[in-house]
């Protein structure tokens, strides 16, 4: 499955519902951690795509064909940059620059790679993993600098796909 993206902000919108809707037609609801956590990796790589590359973007969402314990969901964002994501640091006040931050503390794994005059980056979610640890952590605020049991996380690191 995959959807074209425009290089228009108003894509990241019909991005995630799209991606609810196919998640949705396995079997997946909205309200279940894999569902939540899929739909912030779409919202953070589709924007990473829109805002930094200025290209159209292709996203593709390999499903499982049946919801079972074992399964991964994998997502991936296409575009026509050939710039490789790179290290950002921010400060705490900033608003943006931790889109792959996210993905990396969310994802099971994740990563990129060169595609034609291109490159593709994706990442996995395991059906029965990380996802309900990770979603656990990021309302417990891990996302926002404080590790599970309240130990500060590291802090200004980001990572931006430019």
């Amino acid at each position: 499955m995959q959807l074209e993206i425009r290089p228009d902000p108003a894509e990241v919108g019909r991005a995630r519902k799209w991606a609810r809707s196919r998640l949705a037609g396995c079997g997946i609801r909205d309200d279940e951690p894999l569902a939540e956590t899929l739909v912030l990796l779409v919202s953070e790589l589709v924007t990473n795509a829109v805002v930094h590359t200025g290209c159209p973007a292709v996203l593709r969402l390999c499903l499982p064909g049946s919801v079972t314990d074992g399964a991964t969901v994998r997502l991936e964002v296409a575009d026509s940059s050939d710039r490789a994501p790179v290290p950002r640091c921010v400060d705490d006040d900033e608003t943006g620059g931790r889109g792959l931050a996210l993905v990396d503390g969310l994802a099971d794994r994740w990563g990129w790679s060169r595609e034609g005059d291109g490159k593709r980056i994706w990442c996995e979610l395991d059906r029965c993993g990380r996802e309900a640890e990770a979603a656990a952590a990021f309302r417990d605020g891990a996302a926002y600098g404080v590790e599970a049991g309240g130990v500060p996380a590291p802090t200004g690191l980001a990572f931006e796909a430019v």
